[in-house]
């Protein structure tokens, strides 16, 4: 059974660099594609990055790209988000999700299994 778990966020000036990580302590990620996700206070949940089993192909919104980086160490059962050049509006909860599409979707409607979130906040 999948129990995703993100991790590191936190508060950082703009400009500056986080690295969240997603673990899947329960099952094993290998088999799925594996996005991530935000929610800014009163906005909907929106699609950020994805990678597909393998990390043969990655996806990225268009907010994000140039900015942020995915991949996936499948031997730990993990995947990162590794963001930099971090703006105020990449204010939000930060989800991890998981996905039997096989290709690197960001739709909210192909996730699920969510973890609990990390809150990345960028101000000065």
């Amino acid at each position: 059974q999948l129990q995703l778990v993100e991790s590191g966020g936190g508060l950082v000036q703009p400009g500056g660099s986080l690295r969240l990580s997603c673990v899947d302590s329960g099952s094993a990620l290998d088999y799925y594609t594996v996005g991530w996700f935000r929610r800014a206070p009163g906005k909907e949940r929106e699609g950020v990055s994805s990678i597909s089993r393998g990390g043969e192909s990655t996806n990225y919104a268009d907010s994000v790209k140039g900015r942020f980086t995915i991949s996936r160490d499948d031997a730990k059962n993990t995947v990162f988000l590794q963001m930099n050049s971090l703006k105020p509006e990449d204010t939000a909860s930060y989800y991890c999700g998981v996905s039997s599409v096989p290709i690197a979707t960001i739709d909210n409607s192909d996730f699920g299994a969510w973890g609990q979130g990390t809150q990345v906040t960028v101000s000065s």
